[in-house]
């Protein structure tokens, strides 16, 4: 479907009347005329609503479409956040607890017809109403848990759910003066204010699109960029907004001193520099390993980040890019993601869920019949390293020293099972203690790397005598199954939303079940530890605290531990200013096109 066609008209208009600075407004659409990224994504997106949406595709795209108050500084590393539609980072008061924003003024949201033709400014009031609708019941915000709890005053609105009960936590004390009171000190919370779900929405807008998942089809945001067009699930195209306020890329001396070399080229190309750079983004939902590999190859993508492991011989040699690569100026980059790779199982399945010694038995004898060794030199292509926790290399929390105590081991597997009564039958695979047969089934995605995962997990539980049954979907299905209850076990993987260890222990605290705690995993000795933990910034007390956690969840088994990946990141010799950044999950307003650097015609 087209979106906006008749308000983008107008908003170029209204664009004049209140876009500071109308000379430099033009002489930035004229840089950018004609320049257009062509990129993909790897799976469909679900809807743009900030409160609602966590599937990777579509925080691709709000990221570039709503404003959180915060950013991440592009280059700096370790990283560092910075204001984005606040003046810079907030003042802090009673010892951490307050929080004092000030928003800039004339930022706009991008024309609808809710504003009745009006330029529509973003206020104080507009972010207490963003962060209040993460409580609205009818949402079901997989976000919730980033206020929940933390806000003065927000039994309230859990108890009796209203946009106009007004808390002391969130408040707007004049027209841009937006102050935030928490009950204890969070460490980690302003890196929540720099994510797309505190992102800012008008209020007319979403009632004026009140059906569920309604709001979540007509994006209407401030960010760099607008929704042009939209095929569900096939191609999104994106416009620079015309009302974008004013954004000079800058970096300070002493910060551009600290930078590695190659940054250093990209913070000098962008110095003083509106955003964003382009006119047009081309969004493509490609969700076949090969096909993403081949469209990049032919020139069709930008950029590919994460070359499959089942196709790196494509493009690699002994660990480097093949030299016709380089001679064409495609540029290969090793990324360490902070990612982690897991398969869960569901604690409240009745065949292998509960926290009786004999479940807890079956969850050991499945993670004891994972070979990390094959799966990293065979599938991941040896881009991967062994996750030992949750925890990846580079995330604050993450002790490099730790080790997993349940490691490959097929004999121990099959001892611990007919300890507990799960018996060979004749045909080779157990049943259960009580004599009833035994299959496991495990969801996954339907494409050639789920297959080959699917064969790796055949083949590791049938040695050890599981019987095990595939179920095939697109990821998004499986997740909204999962979180109903409804899928038994899953191979997936977590990206940082923010580079703390609070990120990924959140995944198996068990209010969190239903939501991001997939594996419905509710242990009291971890809630405890986890709530003690939340608390505490990076220290000994709170490493301590993961230490004991990871026992429990190597104890108890609600997870496989996988792998952390190693990204092989390729660009192609026209694209500029590209560098993933660890945490935001794209780069877009900052990249450029070299229109004289060879892309292929008709791309």
């Amino acid at each position: 479907m087209s979106l906006h066609k008749t308000a983008c008209a107008a908003g170029l208009a209204i664009a004049l009347l209140f876009t500071t600075g109308s000379h430099a407004a033009t002489e930035a659409a004229d840089a950018r005329a004609g320049k257009t990224l062509h990129l993909f994504l790897s799976t469909s997106e679900t809807g743009l609503d900030p409160a609602v949406a966590s599937d990777l595709a579509s925080l691709n795209l709000m990221e570039n479409v709503f404003d959180p108050l915060l950013r991440y500084d592009y280059l700096a590393r370790p990283v560092k956040l910075q204001g984005n539609t606040a003046r810079g980072l907030p003042k802090v008061a009673d010892g951490g607890r307050t929080y004092i924003f000030q928003i800039q003024p004339g930022i706009f949201f991008t024309p609808d017809p809710a504003f009745k033709g009006k330029p529509r400014e973003v206020t104080a009031q507009d972010y207490v109403y963003s962060l209040t609708r993460l409580y609205d019941p009818n949402l079901k915000s997989p976000w919730l848990f980033l206020l929940e709890d933390k806000l003065v005053g927000d039994a309230a609105l859990k108890a009796r759910f209203s946009y106009d009960r007004p808390i002391a936590g969130l408040q707007a004390l004049d027209k841009y003066t937006l102050r935030i009171r928490l009950n204890g000190v969070d460490p980690n919370f302003l890196f929540y204010l720099a994510m797309p779900a505190t992102g800012v929405v008008a209020r007319e807008v979403a009632e004026a699109y009140p059906a569920a998942g309604q709001f979540g089809n007509h994006p209407v945001g401030t960010g760099p960029f607008m929704i042009k067009e939209w095929k569900r699930s096939d191609k999104i195209v994106l416009e620079a907004n015309p009302t974008f306020r004013k954004s000079l890329f800058h970096t300070e001396p002493a910060a551009l001193a600290a930078l590695a070399p190659g940054d250093q080229a990209i913070a000098t190309a962008l110095e003083g520099k509106q955003l964003p750079l382009v006119q047009r983004i081309e969004v493509r939902i490609v969700e076949e390993y090969q096909s993403r590999m081949l469209g990049f190859l032919k020139g069709e993508f930008d950029y590919l980040e994460q070359v499959p492991e089942s196709l790196t011989d494509m493009v690699l040699d002994h660990g480097k890019l093949k030299p016709e690569l380089a001679t064409r100026g495609i540029t290969l980059d090793r990324f360490p993601v902070l990612q982690t790779y897991y398969m869960w199982m569901n604690m409240d399945d009745p065949v292998l869920g509960g926290y009786t010694k004999d479940k807890l038995a079956l969850r050991r004898a499945i993670a004891l019949s994972y070979n990390s060794r094959e799966d990293i030199a065979l599938l991941k292509k040896g881009l991967a390293l062994p996750a030992q926790s949750p925890l990846p290399p580079n995330v604050l929390g993450y002790d490099k020293d730790y080790r997993s105590p349940v490691g490959y081991d097929p004999a121990l597997a099959r001892a611990l099972l007919d300890r507990y009564g799960y018996k060979l039958g004749a045909d080779g695979f157990r049943h259960q203690p009580d004599g009833t047969p035994l299959i496991l089934s495990m969801h996954t995605e339907a494409n050639m790397v789920g297959r080959l995962r699917d064969e790796l997990w055949r083949r590791n539980l049938n040695a050890i005598g599981l019987r095990v049954e595939f179920k095939s979907d697109k990821k998004t299905e499986i997740i909204k199954a999962s979180r109903l209850g409804k899928v038994q076990m899953f191979e997936t993987n977590w990206v940082a939303d923010f580079p703390d260890g609070d990120n990924f222990m959140q995944l198996l605290y068990g209010p969190n079940s239903g939501r991001a705690n997939y594996a419905r995993f509710n242990l009291p000795d971890y809630n405890k530890r986890y709530e003690e933990a939340r608390l505490l910034s990076d220290s000994p007390r709170r490493r301590s605290l993961y230490f004991d956690m990871s026992q429990l969840i190597h104890a108890y088994t609600p997870w496989v531990l996988l792998t952390h990946p190693i990204s092989a990141d390729l660009q192609q010799p026209w694209l500029k200013n590209y560098r993933r950044h660890p945490v935001e999950f794209t780069s877009w307003r900052y990249l450029d096109v070299d229109m004289t650097r060879g892309r292929p015609a008709g791309k």
